[in-house]
């Protein structure tokens, strides 16, 4: 089957062949017979062989358009890009058909709750903007049993993401996901009211399935993109020796997630905070890898698994995370972050950005999720501000 990509330039849109037989050798002999069907040279001496021919001329042009439709129809319904020209609308589209690119971006909600805040809506808002040519994907459990919800939806930040081109939000049904995978035999067994961290063990089982199903990165909710990663398959380190199953990317099968899946059931205990999670990852890869310090910003690799230095998405480690929310002077660069973990888990008391506060965390929702700060805080503190009824 043709895959192929979009991938955008300055004001343009190109196609760029993916890994299978579509080359540029293929791409000029097809246009070249195209041409050729074009500017077929006809008889000069035979009226009625002139008129056949430019009838079969129109026939095998009318042919070709029809192929090339079909095909651009396939494309626009896989393609990361060509999201503003789907020929049906996002709604419609199943998730099988967005993710069988294996290139998303996805994030999971895995509490009941409808309406996404701020801090999530900016870490998807954030990766579409860095990510333009791939689908961004928003799996939320509270939709799994509910109509869906559009842009017209009473729910401001789900209003807000449905409306961007590249997101896509779909209800998060896990017994799907764990098909034909080592974790459905365990949630056919495992009794979510009596697991105290079923958010937490729940969402570490769905990002394993979905990524060695389909490919691409998971990203955490609390996760917000300032560049591109450009590793193919990496485990991020949140210090020496351990690593993080908070953003991480591999190629669809890969046999280092079905080895993760295998020991997430085999070593199950839901008691331990982590133990299907961070603490899995990190056995994982030091079962097959000697892992060693870090001595500087340099990323280790073993296996052909890039394990990425801690300054690629943790510079501020979690004892120090209400850094985010206070002013700094001079403000930091990240210069060597893909992406800033804000440490979500560890924030009870709720704290939360503040417009004109001018901390750190306000700083980098304006500069990468400029919508959410917008419409989700400046707005929302006005709107609080000018009717203070209404917010009560």
């Amino acid at each position: 089957m043709l895959q192929a990509v979009w991938v955008s330039s300055a004001g343009s849109w190109a196609v760029k062949g993916s890994d299978s037989h579509w080359d540029g050798r293929q791409s000029t002999w097809a246009c070249g017979v195209l041409r050729a069907i074009i500017q077929r040279p006809r008889r000069r001496h035979d009226p009625k062989g002139v008129v056949r021919a430019r009838m079969l001329r129109t026939f095998q042009i009318c042919l070709c358009c029809c192929f090339l439709s079909g095909i651009l129809y396939e494309i626009s319904l896989l393609s990361g890009c060509f999201f503003s020209y789907l020929p049906v609308p996002k709604h419609l589209l199943r998730p099988e058909q967005v993710l069988s690119l294996g290139r998303s971006i996805i994030f999971l909600e895995t509490s009941e709750r409808l309406e996404p805040p701020p801090l999530v809506s900016c870490s998807v808002e954030s990766a579409a903007r860095i990510y333009q040519d791939r689908p961004i994907i928003l799996f939320m459990k509270g939709l799994a049993n509910r109509t869906a919800l559009g842009t017209g939806s009473s729910y401001t930040a789900f209003s807000l993401l449905s409306s961007i081109k590249n997101v896509f939000i779909f209800p998060l049904q896990m017994e799907t996901i764990f098909q034909e995978t080592p974790l459905l035999q365990w949630y056919n067994q495992v009794v979510p009211e009596q697991e105290k961290n079923w958010v937490h063990i729940s969402s570490d089982a769905s990002r394993l399935a979905l990524i060695w199903k389909y490919g691409g990165i998971y990203m955490d909710t609390d996760v917000i993109s300032i560049r591109p990663i450009p590793e193919g398959s990496f485990l991020a380190a949140q210090k020496s020796r351990f690593s993080s199953n908070g953003i991480f990317g591999f190629p669809a099968h890969h046999k280092f997630l079905w080895d993760c899946m295998e020991n997430f059931v085999l070593k199950y205990n839901g008691n331990i905070w982590g133990n299907q999670g961070p603490f899995l990852m990190t056995r994982m890869l030091k079962a097959i890898c000697n892992l060693t310090d870090f001595r500087g910003t340099e990323d280790h690799s073993c296996h052909n698994i890039s394990f990425l230095n801690p300054q690629r998405f943790y510079p501020i480690p979690y004892p120090a995370w209400r850094r985010y929310y206070k002013v700094w002077d001079p403000s930091p660069t990240f210069n060597h972050s893909y992406a800033l973990h804000l440490w979500n888990f560890m924030n009870h008391n709720r704290k939360a950005v503040v417009a004109g506060s001018n901390t750190l965390a306000e700083q980098l929702y304006q500069a990468y999720c400029p919508t959410t700060y917008q419409d989700l805080v400046q707005n929302t503190q006005l709107r609080a501000f000018t009717h203070p009824q209404d917010a009560a």
